[in-house]
């Protein structure tokens, strides 16, 4: 099972080193492919004031230390055509945030490092239209044939789904999505990006994380690849999401239930 876990951003190198250090156990887990998620930039926020991180320098400086002290596999989030080249010297999975999905010079200059890549869902886009960012990838990267799980796995592309836009702020998983892409792709399931009310707070988004356990048990049920999940020691004091993260404790509950719901998975598979 892949599990990239983390902060939403890095607030300081003190909070990183904090939260990681309570992720150790991910990592030495023989049953789990851990990588460790936190943000330089967080370009998309809300409000031109809402704090944004350390930028891209400082920030890759940290996700290193953090790398060698834990032996932790880094994945973190580009915005910029300019920055996969320089992320992809630190960062062994590049993201895409869901946004910019779509924007290509961003996927192909992405493509051309040697990171593997993990493109988020769009909130407007079906889950058929994300074959299109999928193929700019695998094009790039010398594969021009129709991509299948298997082929996309190979050239180390996954694609994250984090609900839909319901209305003008509200997101809803259709659970059918996490079926449809895994049939030309690995598939990463975002549990706390999913419940996130998009500037639901006025000048910052705010979220239903109750949800976040019942998304996260649905998803590994109907199958998936992966889970992604934002979390922080204390999640009222964190500088963005803290709305929809879990704290590092009750996140900790949530993983030990999603490896006995995939397990059961894996043997009901295995028996058919």
């Amino acid at each position: 099972m892949i599990l990239i876990a983390g902060p939403c951003v890095i607030e300081s190198k003190e909070n990183v080193f904090k939260i990681a250090k309570e992720l150790v156990e991910f990592n030495e887990d023989k049953e789990i492919e851990f990588y460790f998620k936190a943000s330089f930039d967080k370009a998309n926020r809300t409000s031109i004031d809402s704090f944004r991180g350390p930028g891209l320098e400082e920030g890759l400086k940290i996700l290193d230390e953090v790398k060698k002290e834990f032996g932790f596999k880094i994945l973190t989030d580009v915005h910029e055509s300019y920055q996969p080249k320089i992320v992809s010297e630190v960062a062994e999975i590049i993201q895409i945030p869901a946004f910019l999905c779509r924007q290509t010079d961003l996927l192909v200059e992405a493509a051309k490092t040697k990171a593997k890549i993990n493109i988020k869902k769009a909130q407007f886009l079906s889950a058929d239209a994300m074959k299109h960012s999928l193929k700019k990838v695998l094009v790039t990267r010398g594969y021009k044939g129709e991509p299948t799980a298997k082929i996309s796995k190979e050239y180390g592309v996954f694609l994250t789904e984090r609900g839909n836009v319901f209305g003008y702020g509200d997101l809803v998983v259709d659970m059918r999505n996490l079926v449809i892409m895994r049939e030309f792709a690995p598939v990463i399931f975002d549990a706390t990006h999913s419940v996130q009310k998009i500037a639901g707070a006025n000048s910052v988004s705010a979220g239903n994380k109750e949800f976040v356990k019942p998304l996260a048990k649905a998803a590994a049920a109907v199958g998936v690849d992966g889970f992604f999940f934002e979390t922080h020691f204390n999640p009222s004091i964190a500088l963005s999401d803290g709305a929809n993260m879990v704290d590092i404790e009750e996140f900790k509950k949530i993983i030990k239930l999603l490896k006995k719901i995939s397990l059961i998975n894996k043997e009901s598979y295995e028996s058919n």
